[in-house]
């Protein structure tokens, strides 16, 4: 039966290994995105680490907040690379099983094909579900950065009006 399908559109097989290799090269750039992410956070960290040596910087309330926030999003990142890392994982493990059904649907071995076909749309939806899952995690950690931004921004705008009365 599968055969039949196979033969009957040529695309069909490409269509079955090329979706999950899209996917694990999209979760790949993802991945790659996030760690920039948590090396920008470990440096913004690292900054407010050398901040902390002036008493009269590190005992205001917006210092420890900061650290705080610039903390909680390294953990969001972290969490969303775990989600990714499992998503890239299941995409390829979705191309393997792919490519493993495609030679065993030579042997015309329907228990086989069947556990076969299952295996990959167990780990594809392991893949989707980790990489919207990462999405949703990385989300947060970007509403971490916007927050931080509208501090800064305000403050600079209670500094700047400081200056000019």
């Amino acid at each position: 039966m599968a055969s039949d399908i196979l033969m009957e559109n040529p695309f069909a097989a490409l269509s079955l290994i090329a979706a999950p290799a899209v996917l694990t090269n999209a979760t790949s750039v993802l991945a790659m995105s996030t760690i920039n992410r948590m090396l920008r956070t470990r440096d913004r960290m690292h900054e407010i680490y050398l901040q902390a040596d002036d008493p009269a910087r590190c005992t205001r309330p917006e210092f420890i907040r900061q650290a705080n926030r610039v903390e909680s999003q390294a953990l969001l990142l972290l969490n969303a690379l775990r989600w990714i890392y499992a998503a890239l994982a299941a995409f390829a493990g979705a191309t393997l099983v792919t490519l493993l059904g495609a030679v065993a649907d030579q042997f015309e071995h329907v228990v086989s094909m069947r556990v076969i076909v299952g295996i990959g749309l167990v780990l594809g939806a392991v893949g989707v579900s980790g990489l919207v899952l990462g999405c949703i995690t990385l989300f947060h950690a970007t509403q971490l950065s916007l927050a931080a931004i509208r501090e800064e921004a305000d403050s600079i705008r209670l500094r700047q009006s400081q200056h000019s009365s």
